[in-house]
């Protein structure tokens, strides 16, 4: 890692770092001369942006620590520490041309915004993608290792946004989930029936039996959804009724051989976890075979399913925020087309917004999952349209 710091601040300093991407015709002629071509115009351009963005996301880094204790505050400020590595090496490059601080770029600044105010587990997601679209890997001037680093720091990240994730994966499913299906279905359903001819006093009503009919539906079916998947997996642990057994078992038919091989044991590592539980053992003779008792575990193995109450609560919210945006026009007295463009402008906007958080918590572009959530939306929205209008044909 040393080969961060190596340049000096004399001009010889981009020789060392593009040495081995220099034609083996010009390096000898630039020996020979004792002294090398001047950094071109574009040349300190990208070396001030690539310095500025250094030290911005150094400070993101040490900001997202301060919110942090323990392995990941330590985590954070290493990342802090090799960003100041490599802001030495543009340094070293820049010299005497290091000119004036220059501004970072919107993104590295909006990632500091968002570190000094959130700190959030979207900061982190945003960070992974700035680390993985690093232009270090083709860029000449930078050195193989800090290509490196940047892709290492795209996997530490990765991994902090990770724990983040799973804190809040079942909540925020249940709240993305409700929302759309909020902002579709009932888009969808007011769209139908205005298709139909109905009045639009009509389209209102059906549009807020549809919101609370929704989310009384879609809260209680996520309470029952995420209740089961946690009895579900709370049935599969382990007990601990081999502690209380095993003295008793008869040790010419050991059925406690079983209850290991069945959890998935090696027959060897099976027969030694026995031999410590009826007694025979009493030290870890292998530890890579012993399991240590199953004492109860104080933190939720489950939290990545959510609890049931905080997603029905959530789901319940999240459907209805969803589901009055395409009736708002309806309820400050638009009628007929105009009130189904502007709900459907409202609607598209609202899905830009939810598939781009989407995006951003996976480490995906948020574009491309906001514009697929608005194609998909519109879509069935258009399509419920066009059964509406042959329904209020064949009705009529």
């Amino acid at each position: 890692m040393s080969q961060h710091a190596q340049s000096t601040p004399n001009h010889s300093t981009p020789h060392h770092s593009s040495q081995h991407h220099s034609s083996p015709e010009s390096a000898p002629q630039a020996g020979a001369a004792g002294h090398h071509p001047a950094p071109s115009s574009a040349d300190l351009k990208r070396w001030r942006q690539y310095l500025a963005d250094e030290r911005a996301e150094a400070a993101v880094y040490r900001d997202l620590a301060q919110n942090r204790e323990g392995e990941e505050r330590e985590i954070l400020l290493a990342l802090a520490e090799a960003e100041g590595r490599h802001e030495a090496h543009w340094l070293g490059l820049l010299g005497d041309h290091a000119g004036k601080p220059r501004p970072a770029s919107a993104r590295s600044r909006m990632l500091g915004f968002l570190a000094r105010h959130f700190g959030s587990v979207f900061v982190l997601a945003l960070a992974q993608r700035a680390e993985g679209r690093s232009p270090y890997a083709k860029d000449p001037n930078a050195t193989d290792a800090m290509a490196a680093d940047e892709q290492i720091h795209e996997e530490v990240v990765r991994g902090l946004a990770t724990r983040g994730r799973n804190r809040l994966a079942g909540t925020f499913r249940a709240a993305v989930f409700g929302a759309n299906d909020g902002l579709v279905s009932n888009l969808s359903l007011v769209m139908g029936m205005a298709a139909s001819g109905v009045a639009s006093s009509v389209v209102l009503l059906s549009g807020i039996a549809g919101l609370l009919a929704g989310a009384m539906s879609m809260g209680a079916g996520e309470f029952i959804s995420v209740r089961s998947q946690r009895e579900l997996l709370a049935a599969t642990r382990p007990t601990q009724v081999t502690l209380a057994a095993a003295p008793k078992l008869d040790l010419e038919h050991n059925e406690l051989l079983l209850v290991y091989l069945a959890r998935g044991m090696s027959h060897e590592a099976a027969e030694h976890r026995v031999a410590e539980r009826t007694g025979l053992l009493s030290c870890d003779c292998d530890p890579s075979l012993s399991l240590q008792p199953e004492l109860p575990e104080e933190e939720d193995q489950h939290e990545a399913v959510g609890t049931a109450w905080g997603a029905a609560l959530s789901s319940f919210c999240f459907f209805a925020s969803g589901a009055i945006i395409p009736i708002l026009p309806f309820l400050f007295g638009l009628t007929g087309v105009s009130a189904l463009v502007v709900a459907g402008a409202l609607v598209g906007v609202a899905l830009l917004a939810t598939g781009g958080i989407v995006g951003l918590l996976s480490g995906t572009s948020p574009l491309t999952r906001g514009l697929r959530q608005l194609g998909i939306g519109l879509g069935a929205a258009a399509v419920t349209y066009l059964l509406g209008l042959v329904f209020g044909t064949v009705v009529g």
